[in-house]
Formats: C-alpha cells, sequence, structure tokens
C-alpha cells in the first residue's frame, strides 16, 4: 500500500498512542522519520527509537514515548507543509512556537534540523512540522 504522506501518519501514530498513554509505537521505517526522530530525540520529546527488522524485509521503528508526571511531554505535534501545499521560509523568517518553548522541524539543505539550529547555521527550508 502505497502512503502519500509518511510524515503525516507518524504524527497521527505518536499522536494517538500518547492520547491512549502507550510506552512504545511503532511505525514504518524511512529515513525522513528518522531523521525527524533524531531531532525529537536530541530535542527531548521522545526517550529514544530502535529499528526492528522483519523477517519479510521491511523494517519498522519503536519509538518509546516520554512521560512526565503521567501527562505526555509533547503536548502539540502538528504538520506544517503537507503535500499539496509546501511551506518554505528564509532563515530571517523562521516561526518561533510558544515564544520559543516549542520547536519547528526543518527539511534543510544541511539535513533535518530544528529552527534553533537552522537559525545557528544560517538555512532556511522546508518547515515539516511543529512540536510543542
Amino acid at each position: 500500500m502505497s502512503m502519500t504522506d509518511p510524515l503525516g501518519d507518524l504524527i497521527a501514530r505518536i499522536n494517538n498512542a500518547q492520547m491512549r498513554k502507550k510506552p512504545k509505537v511503532s511505525t514504518p521505517n524511512s529515513r525522513l522519520r528518522v531523521s525527524v526522530l533524531d531531532v525529537l530525540k536530541s530535542e527531548g520529546y521522545i526517550r529514544g527509537y530502535s529499528t526492528v527488522e522483519h523477517t519479510d524485509g521491511r523494517s519498522e521503528v519503536e519509538v518509546e514515548l516520554k512521560y512526565h508526571e503521567g501527562e505526555p511531554v509533547i503536548r502539540e505535534m502538528s504538520r506544517v507543509s503537507k503535500p499539496g501545499r509546501r511551506v518554505y521560509v528564509a532563515v530571517r523568517n523562521l516561526p518561533r512556537i510558544n515564544n520559543g518553548l516549542g520547536v519547528a522541524i526543518l527539511s534543510t539543505p544541511k539535513g533535518v534540523m530544528a529552527d534553533h539550529d537552522a537559525r545557528d547555521a544560517n538555512v532556511g527550508g522546508e518547515v515539516l512540522c511543529t512540536v510543542f
């Protein structure tokens, strides 16, 4: 089955698992998903992730969700740039999520990174999603 928005699928799986207070969620493996999960881990929104290889040749990523005092660390995670409408920003127009408390994840020429890292590297790019 082909999927038109793998990152949107990842976000939906994370949001649904956190609503049900699940400790882990699994998603099909892709380089974009792993890059976004790297950013989420470095920013402290998830505990970590691991790749699981199946015997039929496909692989999945198992994401360990993070909770603080019973509440999910990720309060809100939403897709900005969608397959039907891409959103690109220059470095001077990078969004600040909740006055800098949240993170915008961007796909830049230097790789997938958080908005503050993109400001430091002086690059703009496509805004993939926002996390708070």
